[in-house]
């Protein structure tokens, strides 16, 4: 029976995480995550860019949900192509579960016309995952009230190592832009215990617009506009998600609120189960600033779920530095220009 104890035990804890991470992390502010979300926006500045991002979710659990992402591109006019790497991780539970992924990005700028720019685009990632052994009481600790088990089992849970695999598109000019894309294509094996765990495809929808709310005769240095935006994500068939909302800057100075979750019935649908319903998750306000090339933002997760505030929400942090590409050689063709992709920030000669 103190065999079994540490089995069961052990088995739940895999299986629950193995569900857990069939779902990857999320970025409220994903227009601050562009790589994260469609290999397509690798190069669509035409400086070279650095962003860093970190989510704190639920902080009134115990071990709360933390998430970090760090991604740099450039745009070489020369290749009409942008390079990019970008390296995640997220930690959660007790047991320490951590899951790091580190990969490389490419993409191609197509110049359909005068006006728009296609941005098909490449991931090629590695990734690995496990648990933290240390940090697990098994059945068998909490019978004989001693400290680590006695049981084997535990050892043979082992850091899982995968290749991943993402596409995607985008199709832009200045005032709109509208892309898709695919990440884990390859579906890779996530399991920890030598059977078969398949990370499911995540698919995600975006796109938006840049409203300027003064068109008039005379030229105005800091013009305020809108921006609206939504993304679709869906992965596996238990997560559907839409992020819906807008945001009003008048530069330095941006404020929005953003809905999340599937605001129609039959949204969202339990995995082997006849049970639709409308999903609902959050409310998130956001507030950023902008200094020359440098931009900070902050937003916070209001949940409107069945946890309601008990978990204490998310906070979100986004911080991007731009600086200026040198072309590798000089008298590149104006052909081979980028045309930037519409930003949340107005700066001034950005689209001269």
């Amino acid at each position: 029976m103190k065999t079994l104890i540490p089995l069961l035990t052990l088995a739940i804890v895999c299986c629950c995480f193995s569900f857990t991470r069939a779902q990857d992390p999320q970025f409220s502010q994903f227009y601050n995550a562009p790589l994260y979300m469609n290999p397509g926006f690798t190069g669509v500045t035409p400086q070279q860019r650095l962003i860093v991002n970190h989510r704190l979710q639920w902080p009134n659990l115990p071990q709360t949900f933390a998430t970090y992402a760090f991604s740099y591109e450039m745009f070489i006019p020369e290749l009409q192509s942008g390079f990019g790497l970008m390296a995640t991780t997220d930690k959660m539970g007790t047991g320490g579960w951590r899951t790091t992924n580190f990969g490389l990005l490419y993409s191609y700028k197509v110049r359909v016309n005068k006006n728009w720019v296609f941005s098909p685009g490449i991931y090629f990632g590695y990734g690995w995952q496990g648990i933290d052994q240390s940090k697990l009481t098994l059945g068998d600790e909490l019978a004989n009230n001693q400290n680590g088990t006695n049981d084997g089992t535990v050892f043979r849970v082992e850091n899982e190592q995968y290749f991943d695999f993402a596409s995607g598109a985008l199709l832009y000019n200045r005032a709109l832009w509208f892309g898709v894309s695919a990440y884990h294509i390859n579906t890779p094996n996530i399991s920890l215990i030598g059977a078969e765990s398949r990370l499911p495809i995540r698919y995600n929808v975006h796109g938006g617009m840049r409203i300027p709310l003064y068109n008039g005769p005379r030229t105005i240095s800091k013009v305020s506009y809108l921006t609206p935006s939504f993304v679709y994500r869906r992965q596996g068939n238990t997560f559907s998600q839409l992020d819906l909302g807008i945001q009003y800057h008048i530069d330095p100075i941006g404020i929005g609120v953003w809905y999340r979750g599937v605001p129609i019935p039959r949204g969202f649908q339990l995995l082997d189960s006849k049970e639709s319903k409308i999903q609902q998750d959050a409310i998130v306000f956001i507030l950023s600033l902008q200094f020359s090339g440098f931009q900070v933002g902050y937003s916070y997760d209001f949940t409107i779920s069945d946890l309601e505030t008990r978990v204490g929400g998310a906070h979100e942090i986004s911080m991007i530095y731009e600086f200026v590409a040198k072309p590798f050689r000089r008298g590149v063709k104006r052909k081979n220009k980028l045309i930037p992709c519409p930003t949340f920030n107005r700066k001034e000669g950005f689209w001269n």
